[in-house]
């Protein structure tokens, strides 16, 4: 499944919002400002905290992204599976790219690297929700 174009337009630079759930479908969301599009096919951000959304994922790979720009009333939900990786060319990158954003932020545990396989409009008009990928 590809990501539409239009959406990896509107990707960067906007606060994602992730959900997860625990393997008994106990519900976690967070914001995640490190959300960057690796290719067509894959979103990732770096996993500063280590906390619920970590051991959610570690129960359940299953993951949701919301992205929405309140200003234009856009937004697009990303479905998809993730994987952790704590080691690695991707997880070096984003280790250097975290220093770079904020002083004072956590070196990143790991990269959560999600293989995106539904995408879903979420914004403002007459089929919020409709699946579009």
């Amino acid at each position: 499944m590809e990501i539409p174009k239009e959406v990896q337009d509107f990707l960067p630079g906007k606060l994602a919002w992730v959900a997860t759930a625990s393997s008994t479908g106990n519900p976690n969301t967070t914001p995640k400002g490190t959300l960057k599009l690796l290719d067509s096919q894959h979103v990732c951000f770096a996993d500063l905290f280590a906390g619920k959304t970590r051991q959610n994922l570690l129960e359940n790979k299953q993951i949701a992204v919301t992205i929405a720009d309140p200003s234009t009333g856009k937004g697009y939900q990303l479905k998809g599976t993730a994987e952790l990786l704590d080691s690695g060319p991707l997880f070096e990158t984003a280790c250097k790219q975290v220093a770079e954003i904020q002083k004072g932020l956590p070196t990143p545990h790991a990269v959560v690297k999600i293989t995106v396989d539904a995408v879903f409009d979420q914004s403002a008009g007459a089929e919020p929700g409709k699946q579009i990928a």
